[in-house]
């Protein structure tokens, strides 16, 4: 099976731990290049997070794990890459005429 290297994924999450700590969490783990985090909306308890990790061979099953032990659930996968070579291309949004 090709390995994951990229995921994106739509987190629930506390406002504590912060983005900085949680990405440093997640970054921790084995086969973590590069993790982003992206704030998308704020809620008096809660926030919603875009979050990107990168890597040689991610697991996400230890990624969830982390997520959830930091107080937070993973609500989606909106996108994953596995392979050998990683695909940069961006999506195009295309709208009705």
């Amino acid at each position: 099976m090709a390995k994951l290297r990229r995921i994106v994924l739509d987190v629930l999450k506390p406002h504590e731990p912060s983005v900085i700590d949680l990405s440093q969490s997640i970054s921790a783990a084995k086969g973590v290049d590069c993790v982003d985090i992206t704030i998308v909306s704020v809620d008096r308890k809660v926030e919603n997070a875009r979050i990107t990790i990168e890597g040689q061979s991610l697991n996400y099953d230890r990624i969830k794990k982390i997520i959830n032990d930091n107080g937070g659930t993973v609500k989606s996968i909106d996108r994953a890459s596995s392979g050998a070579v990683m695909s940069d291309r961006k999506q195009v949004e295309i709208t009705p005429e």
